[in-house]
């Protein structure tokens, strides 16, 4: 025989209120959301966890159950940062005939740790968390309208393809990269390769047509010369390198013009973003 060690079992966060007398009002639920968040939030901070996803449950007299769960983009355990996102969908809850129990539920926790700050260079850090702070608060009251999944920022991409330069992450579930590499100036827009009417050759054109619309060159900075990957087929990139250039136009257009040389496609100018 060998011995076997249990599992332990999963922590489990939940707390409820039963009421004397139904309730209806959203005031109401308030108040007795008021009375349950600083119990289940105590719980959370003893056991070192912080709700992910809380799960307010609302059982009507006619037996039937009224739920809504919100979403934090960070965990925590502090009543005051999950009280409003509650209190935003409170709305959705149908009371019927009135409400006689009211449950708070954690279905996601993760592990928070708590930090002491000592000196001037802890207060700058301090600060900076107290600014990362309200950022999640308000992708947390965001994310209860739209859903955290709806939520997305920029990360540093590991490639010099500008198109790879950036990629897209879900806000609610990644930390915001601080460290983004130096690099040349880009576009505040990006779209798919546009064409441009030309001249096809690789002096930048004092004229051209764009979008239906005659623009002329007035001022240009440039060339860039950017080079596909050469070990992957991009169809984006079959027009071979390209030389890119940042445009002003008569129009006050700011654009990201670029040369394709040619490659298994036909050579020619495309307008690739905007500049501010």
């Amino acid at each position: 025989p060998e011995p076997v060690s249990p599992a332990r079992p999963p922590l489990r966060f939940a707390v409820r209120l039963g009421l004397p007398e139904p309730i209806g009002l959203e005031s109401d639920l308030i108040a007795a959301l008021d009375r349950l968040l600083p119990e289940l939030t105590a719980r959370l901070e003893r056991a070192g966890r912080g709700a992910r996803r809380v799960r307010a449950e609302f059982s009507r007299t006619d037996h039937t159950l009224q739920a809504i769960e919100v979403g934090l983009a960070r965990p925590t355990a502090e009543p005051d940062r999950i009280r409003p996102l509650i209190a935003m969908k409170l709305g959705d809850v149908d009371a019927g005939f009135g409400i006689d129990l009211v449950r708070l539920v954690v279905p996601v926790h993760e592990p928070v740790h708590a930090v002491q700050h000592r000196g001037h260079m802890a207060a700058g850090e301090a600060a900076r968390r107290q600014d990362g702070r309200e950022i999640d608060d308000l992708m947390g009251r965001i994310g209860a309208r739209l859903g955290l999944d709806a939520l997305t920022r920029l990360h540093p991409g590991e490639s010099h393809i500008p198109e790879k330069a950036g990629v897209v992450m879900a806000a609610g579930f990644t930390a915001p990269d601080m460290n983004w590499p130096p690099g040349p100036t880009r576009p505040i827009r990006l779209w798919p390769p546009e064409p441009v009417g030309a001249p096809t050759a690789p002096t930048l054109p004092d004229r051209f047509r764009w979008r239906g619309r005659d623009h002329r060159t007035l001022a240009a900075v440039g060339p860039e010369r950017i080079a596909p990957e050469w070990w992957l087929d991009e169809p984006a990139w079959r027009t071979g390198l390209r030389d890119y250039w940042r445009v002003t136009t008569d129009r006050g257009e700011r654009l990201w013009l670029y040369y394709a040389h040619g490659g298994t496609m036909s050579a020619g100018w495309f307008c690739h973003g905007a500049f501010a």
